[in-house]
C-alpha cells in the first residue's frame, strides 16, 4: 500500500475547487480564521487552474461535484490521489447515487453544501489521515447501492458523451473538441453502446442527462 502524504507545516494543504467564486471566499474565510491547522494553498475555479497551480498538489482537495468541465468525476478523483491528494467531494445535492459514485471512486469524504462548516473541516481531518468521513445520513443513503460495471470508454468517447449530456449539439461538442461532427456522433454512438452493454442505457436525452447529473457532468439546476 502507498504511503499517505504527510501533512506539512503550516498545517493540513487544502485546495478549495469551485467554479462560484464567493463559495470559494465563504469556505477559505471558515477554514482560515477557525485555527482549525488547515491551511488553503490553492483557491480554483477550474481543474485546470488546480492542476497547474504552484502549490498543487495539496494534502486534500475539496472538489466540487458539478465543476461542468466535462470530465468524468472518477477520472478527476483518480488523478488527484495518484499525485497524492486525497479528495473530499462537495455539492449541493446529495442523492445516493452521487454520493456512492464519489466514494467509490476513491473520495474520503462528500459533504453536501447545507451542512455545516464543522462538517467540512472534520472530512479535511479524515481525510489528510487516510480515513473515510461520511455522516450517518449519507451512511444510511448509499448502502445497498452497487458500484456500476465500468463502461470502458476511451478519452475522446468520455469528453464527447461527458458534453454532450449538458444539452450542447453534435456541432457545439464538435467545435470544443476540434474535430468533425461525423466524428462526434461516432464517438456519442459507441460511448452509448459501451454504456448498454454495462447495464446502464443512455439512448435518449432525458436519460443521458439523468445520468450526467449523477456522474457530475450536469449542473442539476
Amino acid at each position: 500500500m502507498a504511503q499517505r502524504r504527510v501533512a506539512r507545516s503550516p498545517g493540513i494543504r487544502v485546495a478549495i475547487v469551485d467554479d462560484l467564486q464567493l463559495v470559494i471566499d465563504g469556505l477559505s474565510a471558515h477554514l482560515t480564521v477557525g485555527n482549525y491547522g488547515i491551511t488553503v494553498v490553492i483557491r480554483a475555479r477550474s481543474w485546470a487552474d488546480l492542476v497547474s497551480h504552484p502549490e498543487f498538489p495539496p494534502d486534500v482537495t475539496v472538489l466540487d461535484l458539478n465543476l461542468r468541465d466535462g470530465l468524468h468525476l472518477a477520472t478527476k478523483i483518480q488523478a488527484l490521489r495518484t499525485a497524492g491528494s486525497e479528495v473530499v467531494v462537495m455539492s449541493r445535492h446529495a442523492d445516493a447515487a452521487s454520493v456512492a459514485r464519489a466514494i467509490q471512486a476513491g473520495a474520503l469524504g462528500f459533504v453536501p453544501k447545507t451542512d455545516s462548516g464543522a462538517d467540512l473541516v472534520e472530512a479535511i481531518r479524515s481525510a489528510a489521515v487516510g480515513k473515510q468521513s461520511l455522516n450517518g445520513t449519507l451512511t444510511a443513503a448509499i448502502s445497498g447501492i452497487i458500484a456500476s460495471k465500468s463502461p470502458g470508454l476511451g478519452e475522446r468517447e468520455q469528453q464527447a458523451i461527458s458534453l454532450y449530456s449538458t444539452g450542447r449539439s453534435v456541432r457545439q461538442v464538435a467545435t470544443e473538441m476540434m474535430t468533425t461532427e461525423e466524428t462526434i456522433k461516432s464517438y456519442i454512438k459507441r460511448a452509448r453502446r459501451k454504456y448498454r452493454e454495462a447495464g446502464i442505457e443512455l439512448g435518449t436525452r432525458v436519460l443521458l442527462r439523468q445520468h450526467g447529473v449523477r456522474e457530475g457532468w450536469v449542473d442539476p439546476d
